[in-house]
Parts: C-alpha cells; sequence; structure tokens
C-alpha cells in the first residue's frame, strides 16, 4: 500500500509463509463469504491488496472463464508471487497488476463486484481505501471485506511475557496510524462510503501445540521486531527472553490461543 504508509508487517519470506499458512485456515470461511454473495459466470471482479493471490482462484471460480479478476497489489515481490499462483493454475482470466489500494487507478463504476480481506488492519487512514473500493463498483454490485480485530487474542493459561509483546506490539501498530480493532469498526467505514444493505458476521479461530496458528503474536512480533526495539517500543534483551519464554509456554498442549475476531462484511453499492 502506500500513499498513506507501508503495510504493517512487511513483505518478507517470514511475511509470505506466515500468510501461506494463514491462508489454508481462512480459506473455508472465504469461500463460505464468497458463495453467499451469489457472484454470477461473467462478472468482472477486483481483489484490493491481493497479497501472493489467495483470493484469486477462489474469485476465478466464481465469475468462470468469461468473467475477469483483477488482482492489485502493492509490493511488487508479492505481486510477482501472485502471478505465479495465477500461471499454476492456467486462470487466463486473471490479471495482476501492481498499484495502490489508495488510488486503484481504475475507472470508477467499472467492476461488478470488489473484495479485500486483511487490507485495513495493516495499514493508517481506512477510511480512505474504503472509499476508493466503493467507486470502483457499479451501481448495484457488490462489496466483500473480511478483517481483523484484536478483540479476543488471547491465549489461557494467561501468560504475563504474552501481555508485555501484545501490549509492545499493539503501542508499535498504534504509532504507525494502524487500528488493530479495525475489524468491529467496518461496518461504519462502509455505511460512510455509500454502501448498503450491509451483512456482517465473525468467526475466531482456537488453536494448539502443535498447531502453529498458536504462534501468531510471535510471528507478528518477530516480523517487525528491529522496528519495535529501533523505536524505543521494547528492549532487546527484554524482547528475546519473552519472546522464549511464550514460546515455551504455548508448546504445552494444555495451553490454548484464541485468533483475532475476523469480521466478513458484504454490501451493495446502492442503483
Amino acid at each position: 500500500m502506500t500513499g498513506s504508509g507501508c503495510y504493517l508487517l512487511g513483505c518478507s519470506e517470514a511475511e509470505q509463509a506466515r500468510l501461506d499458512s494463514q491462508s489454508a485456515v481462512l480459506a473455508p470461511a472465504t469461500q463460505a463469504q464468497l458463495d453467499r454473495l451469489g457472484i454470477k459466470p461473467g462478472e468482472r471482479v477486483i481483489d484490493l491488496g491481493c497479497g501472493p493471490g489467495y483470493v484469486l482462484s477462489l474469485l476465478a471460480e466464481r465469475v468462470g472463464p468469461t468473467g475477469s479478476v483483477i488482482g492489485l497489489e502493492r509490493d511488487a515481490r508479492f505481486a510477482s508471487l501472485a502471478r505465479r499462483h495465477v500461471a499454476e493454475r492456467s486462470l487466463s482470466q486473471v490479471e495482476v497488476i501492481e498499484g495502490d489500494a489508495f488510488d486503484a487507478g481504475q475507472p470508477r463504476a467499472s467492476f461488478d463486484g470488489a473484495h479485500m480481506r486483511l487490507v485495513l488492519v495493516n495499514v493508517p487512514d481506512p477510511q480512505r481505501i474504503v472509499r476508493e473500493m466503493a467507486s470502483l463498483v457499479r451501481p448495484g454490485g457488490w462489496v466483500a471485506s473480511f478483517e481483523a480485530d484484536l478483540l479476543s487474542l488471547n491465549c489461557d493459561p494467561p501468560s504475563a511475557e504474552w501481555s508485555r509483546l501484545l501490549d509492545a506490539y499493539r503501542a508499535y501498530s498504534d504509532a504507525q496510524g494502524i487500528d488493530l480493532c479495525i475489524g468491529r469498526r467496518t461496518h461504519s467505514l462502509f455505511r460512510a462510503a455509500g454502501v448498503t444493505d450491509i451483512h456482517v458476521e465473525a468467526v475466531a479461530y482456537v488453536s494448539s501445540a502443535p498447531n502453529p496458528g498458536r504462534l501468531i503474536l510471535l510471528d507478528f512480533v518477530n516480523n517487525v521486531r528491529e522496528q519495535m526495539i529501533e523505536q524505543g517500543f521494547i528492549g532487546r534483551a527484554e524482547l528475546e527472553s519473552d519472546v522464549a519464554a511464550v514460546e515455551r509456554h504455548l508448546s504445552s498442549p494444555e495451553a490454548l490461543v484464541t485468533s483475532h475476531l475476523f469480521y466478513l462484511l458484504t454490501g451493495r453499492i446502492p442503483r
């Protein structure tokens, strides 16, 4: 993204690996959300902030060979991965272009639908992206958003080290202008952008050892650890000690981690 800032968690190989794992977990909920939209063959749709392209094949399946899908991705490395994803699946109706979700560079009201997943929770000024997204869709067309909210992220039994890392990560994110609780506000953002017929559902996931999903907080922290240290949100020794302690804590199958609460929103652009 940019214009208004960078993707919070970066585009490193570690982040790619995290997104690979996350995509498998979120796929069933994403498919159910897209099915509820009643996407028709032949539709023209766009996926804003498509990342490595996981949702592109789901959209392509629904619009069929007579439809078209554009995947918009700011980062050149992720765009390249998305193109590989598309090529490996021979999705001739899908095109991946490099661009900024704050200003997609696409004609207004030129799509039948627009989708984005876990974009707003990683960028500042989310309202701008929501307005841009809504402007791309024709009257009567659909929008779909899949966003996270820190509301339910916790581990049990509790861990003081977990709490310290989470507090430091939240403070760092706040300083970057990122709202980690954006999920609960998406309905307001889309309503303010003129979207109607808004429907919202929520889902969370629970994991324990050896499920890698239990390490989600450590994945977040490790992706931005140097920035957190450099900007004074936590000391290096404290971070390394807390990470090691949380790893030990979560290695027990008796420790449960509850994920973010994910808000799945759909709506329509009024005719």
